[in-house]
């Protein structure tokens, strides 16, 4: 089927309108988005409600994801267009690809997987850096069927060890390390350590040196990116695109869970690549041709999403970037990457705004810099703060974006639909749910909620296209996890409330999940890295406001009676600890010693509550509690690190 950029009939026409046409016939709706995508068994089906577990979506369907992302842009006449362009301040390097050049690179890295078997529905884990060679690994393991498990190259090895233990990876695709603006991270020695601790042994390693970090190479298992693609490129191995279904998975994306075993989000085939399009349509207006720059990590679901697969889906340019928002050099590097591959739309997260606003309030880098192409900035992650909003807007002098998704929902849930006719602005509000979405505010009970009301966020069932159909090999802890608590709804576990107009506005988690700098990371995975330090007898992290990162995790600890060290030493040590265990990207630097902890009567710690007294907001004395003078204990160790 060649409808190669169909966009939906109603573009352009206004958000109501498309959204009540997806309303009034969500089959239809989709059916007809799905017509941008190239199939090879075209749906006739939109929707079977008795498969899966809520249903899923195109079931009759067959395609290949990479054909829709390479092979029919240099079938259609784009094969000279620029794909990718790799942007690497921290390595002083920079390269571009057409979009012919990319098919050459991703189907002989394809071929390469093949010959060291990798086979349909197998899994490939890829711990990389930011560099085109993620990229290619990513659309070699959809151009032969096998499912893509990316694991963020700050990760430590018991973290990477999980991963490996649950997808089961025939091959995994690394490189020698990782680079910082002030250090390198090596890679190699922390994937060693991962595969020693897991049970599961890949068949194979394949390794990308970088000239800034030489690694070992273990015998018999360890092979050598280049040598094996040049060795491909010589034989003129090629691989084809496999048929898979629309409902095959294309990745597994681990994402924190409440206990320490994380949750392996399903991405499929089909319906990944219809919500892609229609996001590129409706909410970031990237149309083909245009340049789109995702400073996020392939790591993240921002990064699968909008670096790799929808940009070159909607046959637009990504610009893939190995730096930071400030310190590559300065807090000018994103402006000098709009200016120099004239970026249409710059997506990122909040944290990155605010380490701009920081360094440069006065925007003095800003000056000087061509964007008379750049049209929007669109912010999600994390919540965007009124205050950071407004300082952009105010900046840039372009709509400022805030939209709200997660891991699970694998694309935007509520956004302001700059393709469709953007809304009004409400500071502190994604906007409104996109086509697709029913977002409704539910109490306890499961009832919706008056306007304006704080709620528990939900999502009427069924989820749409690109959603996660389930876990990685568990459909009940899926069903525990999000279906079980509301019937009939997705629980996001996120607590907000919707205004008379149906403006969505999060506030923030119902769970133990705290956002730093658009990570979402585990305060109780953090609990059980303290908690095996041998002198701290109970202990619990919450999450503190941060200017910079939105919130960083504070540890308060109990130290065992009897013990001799100081809680100096110990508070040190905890902060090493938890940066082994889960990795820099935990931001853990507080660890604070107090007598005991505030908790109710049945024993359960009140983290809300210390974190409203971190956080400097009044709170009532909970009804529960077992002794309220804990808190004027809890109040002053925080205000001696000048907290509170």
């Amino acid at each position: 089927m060649n409808g190669a950029h169909a966009s939906p009939a109603s573009a352009g026409s206004g958000y109501r309108e498309v959204y009540a046409r997806w309303q009034a016939d969500p089959g239809a709706y989709w059916l007809d988005i799905a017509r941008g995508i190239d199939w090879i068994t075209p749906p006739q089906k939109a929707f079977d409600p008795q498969a899966g577990i809520y249903g899923r979506w195109f079931p009759d369907a067959t395609c290949n994801t990479c054909f829709n992302a390479l092979d029919r842009h240099v079938r259609d006449g784009r094969g000279e267009q620029t794909a990718l362009i790799y942007d690497s301040p921290v390595t002083g390097t920079k390269a571009s690809y057409t979009y012919a050049q990319m098919l050459e690179e991703v189907a002989s890295l394809g071929a390469v997987l093949q010959d060291l078997g990798v086979a349909k529905g197998e899994r490939v884990l890829i711990y990389m850096p930011m560099v085109p060679e993620a990229a290619f690994a990513m659309l070699a393991c959809a151009r032969i069927g096998a499912v893509h498990s990316v694991v963020f190259g700050g990760f430590a090895a018991k973290e990477l060890a999980t991963r490996i233990e649950d997808a089961q990876p025939k091959v995994i695709l690394t490189a020698t390390c990782g680079i910082e603006p002030s250090r390198v991270v090596e890679y190699k020695p922390l994937l060693d350590a991962a595969i020693g601790m897991a049970s599961h042994k890949p068949q194979a390693c394949v390794v990308l040196q970088r000239p800034q970090a030489e690694a070992s190479m273990t015998a018999g298992r360890d092979r050598n990116w280049r040598m094996l693609v040049a060795a491909a490129k010589a034989a003129g191995r090629k691989a084809e695109c496999v048929e898979v279904a629309a409902t095959d998975p294309l990745y597994i994306l681990y994402t924190s869970g409440t206990t320490g075993k994380p949750k392996g989000v399903v991405r499929d085939n089909g319906g990944h690549m219809v919500v892609l399009k229609a996001t590129m349509d409706q909410l970031f207006d990237v149309k083909p041709g245009e340049v789109m720059f995702c400073a996020s990590d392939v790591g993240w679901v921002v990064g699968h999403g909008y670096i790799v697969y929808a940009p070159l889906i909607q046959g637009a340019t990504s610009v893939l970037y190995e730096g930071k928002p400030v310190g590559t050099p300065d807090p000018g590097a994103f402006w000098r990457v709009i200016a120099e591959y004239g970026v249409k739309v710059l997506f990122t997260a909040p944290t990155a705004f605010r380490a701009i606003r920081k360094e440069d309030p006065e925007g003095r880098h800003f000056a000087g810099h061509d964007l008379s192409r750049f049209r929007a900035l669109f912010l999600a992650g994390e919540r965007a703060d009124p205050e950071t909003l407004k300082w952009a807007e105010d900046l840039l002098k372009v709509p400022v974006i805030d939209h709200w998704w997660q891991t699970e929902s694998g694309s935007p849930i509520v956004g302001n639909p700059l393709g469709l006719g953007m809304l009004p602005v409400k500071h502190g509000s994604p906007t409104v749910p996109l086509p697709g979405w029913d977002v409704q505010c539910l109490d306890e009970g499961g009832r919706q909620v008056a306007p304006g009301t704080m709620g528990a966020i939900a999502i009427k069932l069924p989820l749409p296209p690109g959603a996660l159909p389930t876990l990685w090999q568990d459909d009940e802890r899926f069903t525990q996890a999000y279906l079980e608590t509301y019937p009939g709804y997705y629980n996001t576990s996120d607590a907000g409330f919707i205004d008379a107009d149906g403006y969505v506005f999060i506030m923030g988690r119902t769970d133990d999940i705290i956002n730093v700098a658009g990570h979402r990371l585990s305060t109780g995975g953090m609990e059980e890295v303290l908690a095996s330090h041998p002198a701290v007898a109970e202990c619990a992290v919450v999450g503190i406001h941060d200017a910079l990162k939105g919130e960083q995790p504070c540890g308060f600890v109990v130290l065992k009676a009897g013990v001799t060290q100081s809680p100096l030493d110990v508070e040190r040590e905890l902060v090493a600890l938890v940066r082994e265990r889960i990795g820099p990207v935990a931001a853990f630097k507080l660890a604070l010693t107090v007598a005991r902890l505030p908790k109710t009567r049945s024993g359960k710690i009140l983290r809300a509550t210390m974190k409203k007294i971190a956080d400097g907001q009044d709170y009532a004395v909970p009804a529960t509690i077992e002794d309220a003078s804990v808190l004027d204990e809890i109040g002053t160790a925080l205000k001696g690190r000048g907290i509170g």
